[in-house]
């Protein structure tokens, strides 16, 4: 009876296993729902916004995945001046906030507070077919519309992570990351971090959707 018991127990433990390690599946809310993007107007103008900042980006073409998901007005970032690791396909729009903030306020407040010049940022990635965690509901990340970010390389040779040093006993450090968390709360629709809730202790979401919500 013993073996039985503990038998079941490992089928158990094993399932749950596979469930989180899949996609979330579309509840009816998703079922053939195709995605709608920015308009060609707009993104012809997002993409000349790009030239002029000086980004090097690639035009990807529309394409859809599945019911909630797809890549509508999207680029490739190439090279926006602060190597940026990760990254997939990402709406244009999403893309010219992010490579304001990681050029004009992640980088100088590197040099500023820590004292070194940013080498890289850490991306988690863009695009990723699944809905909101514990939800039925797709996320910004199914239209390639959310950047996570999970870390940050200096030229001095420090790595700085979300998860380790959010509350990172240096002063300076902690600076650092509430400074950025706080810049991208006024650029992106939706910044979520560790204060938020445990699925973002990782990492910081930047989503352009207008939603004007910073947690």
């Amino acid at each position: 009876m013993r073996t039985v018991i503990m038998l079941a127990l490992i089928v158990t433990t094993l399932a749950a296993c596979g469930r989180s390690d899949r996609p979330s599946r579309p509840d009816s809310r998703n079922a053939n729902k195709k995605v709608e993007g920015p308009s060609a107007r707009e993104t012809a103008m997002c993409q000349r916004d790009l030239r002029e900042l000086g980004v090097d980006f690639e035009v990807l073409p529309d394409r859809q995945f599945g019911p909630g998901c797809g890549i509508v007005g999207t680029v490739k970032l190439l090279d926006i001046g602060v190597p940026t690791t990760n990254l997939g396909a990402v709406r244009c729009g999403q893309a010219r906030t992010y490579a304001q903030w990681a050029r004009n306020a992640v980088a100088p407040a590197a040099y500023q507070m820590l004292g070194s010049e940013l080498a890289k940022i850490e991306s988690m990635g863009s695009y990723n077919c699944r809905n909101v965690a514990g939800t039925g509901r797709r996320s910004g990340h199914a239209i390639a519309n959310a950047i996570d970010i999970g870390g940050f390389q200096l030229k001095d040779g420090r790595r700085i992570t979300i998860l380790k040093d959010w509350n990172s006993p240096d002063p300076d450090v902690r600076r650092f990351l509430q400074t950025i968390s706080a810049s991208a709360c006024k650029r992106f629709g939706t910044t979520l971090g560790p204060n938020y809730n445990a699925a973002h202790r990782n990492h910081l979401h930047l989503e352009d959707d207008k939603a004007n919500f910073c947690r």
